[in-house]
């Protein structure tokens, strides 16, 4: 296993290139339940015909754990638009083709986004009276059965020479409501500092699911606060912020 080439480091792994194979080395102590889980996800999302890399293997190396899966030649969504601004709306349109691809599909193995998002919401910092607001607002909302990407982003696209789209790092996938993903993608824009995209994105996966952009927005408080326990404090406390809003422009 050659671990030369590195393609991206992140706070808990590091992912290389090893000829035909994408290997995600994780730092040690990183939960090994953490690991496997992300790999059942990509191998159940395999199975339902979303283009993405192929699992190949769950292994160790030097005694930390590593999933290694096909490697995807091609260039992120988010390096096309920047290397061609003049086409980012073309871009961003595909993107939320795509977003809609992933949740036209079921998983029924999945993790249930709101058992997950009543997990995170509980670790937060935030007082107990906020907490118990938050999970009754979840709770109240629609209970779906839609694939749920998790972090879904112009950088976790590849798009090949051929066009061809492949979605990347299915770590924080669930079944649940789309609204509730669109929402994630909308904080990540902002978290990118980019809210002009953001608006951009709601606009268009509020036109092409035929969903009102209000019930997008009464997902926002939910996400953010779910989000807020993961990341440095800067996001934190941008996340944070969005906990009490209730009113939208």
């Amino acid at each position: 296993m050659n671990l030369d080439n590195v393609v991206a480091v992140r706070a808990n792994k590091t992912v290389y290139r090893d000829g035909d194979r994408c290997i995600k080395l994780f730092s040690e102590g990183y939960l090994k339940a953490l690991i496997l889980n992300e790999a059942l996800n990509q191998a159940r999302i395999e199975e339902t015909g979303l283009n993405i890399p192929k699992i190949l293997e769950v292994t160790t190396v030097n005694g930390r754990w590593a999933i290694v899966s096909e490697y995807i030649e091609g260039k992120t969504l988010s390096e096309l638009m920047a290397e061609s601004p003049e086409k980012k709306q073309e871009y961003l349109e595909e993107f939320v083709d795509l977003q809609l691809e992933v949740q036209s599909k079921t998983c029924p193995m999945l993790t249930k986004l709101k058992d997950k998002m009543n997990s995170k919401i509980s670790q937060t910092s935030l007082d107990a009276t906020t907490r118990y607001e938050l999970h009754t607002r979840l709770e109240s909302m629609p209970n779906h059965k839609k694939v749920c990407h998790g972090d879904f982003n112009p950088s976790n696209v590849v798009v090949t020479s051929d066009g061809t789209k492949y979605i990347l790092d299915w770590a924080h996938a669930t079944q649940g409501n789309a609204s509730a993903d669109a929402a994630r993608t909308y904080l990540l824009f902002c978290l990118d500092g980019d809210e002009a995209t953001a608006k951009k994105y709601l606009d268009l996966f509020c036109r092409k699911s035929d969903t009102a952009r209000q019930y997008v927005q009464k997902w926002m408080p939910i996400v953010a606060a779910s989000q807020s326990v993961k990341g440095n404090e800067r996001e934190r406390e941008f996340l944070l912020r969005w906990v009490n809003v209730v009113d939208y422009e």
